[in-house]
């Protein structure tokens, strides 16, 4: 399967209980085709007393969202769906409602 959307790359959530949320992509799990959203759809998590955290206790952690339940944000004309235009042997992503380059 193609992948539309990137690493760093701005999105918002369609579905779930984090609709309208916007974020920056942190990470992939291409095998379940699950995206990782900077401060979107926070867990908490135990962590026990280690090297790199030497008190343990609870933190809070992103959790995956499958990757269609969010869109791409175009910084012209907000969430939309992804084209791809090939210009001098190089593909590029496009906005599908106003055409520029993403």
């Amino acid at each position: 399967m193609k992948q539309k959307i990137k690493k760093n790359d701005t999105v918002k959530v369609m579905t779930g209980k984090n609709e309208g949320k916007t974020g920056r992509v942190i990470k992939f799990n291409l095998e379940k085709n699950q995206i990782y959203i900077e401060s979107v759809n926070m867990v908490k998590k135990a962590i026990r007393p280690s090297n790199q955290n030497q008190k343990g206790g609870i933190i809070e952690i992103e959790a995956p969202i499958h990757i269609s339940n969010v869109q791409l944000v175009c910084k012209k004309c907000g969430p939309t769906r992804i084209g791809f235009k090939t210009t001098d042997s190089k593909k590029i992503r496009i906005c599908k409602k106003c055409g520029e380059e993403i």
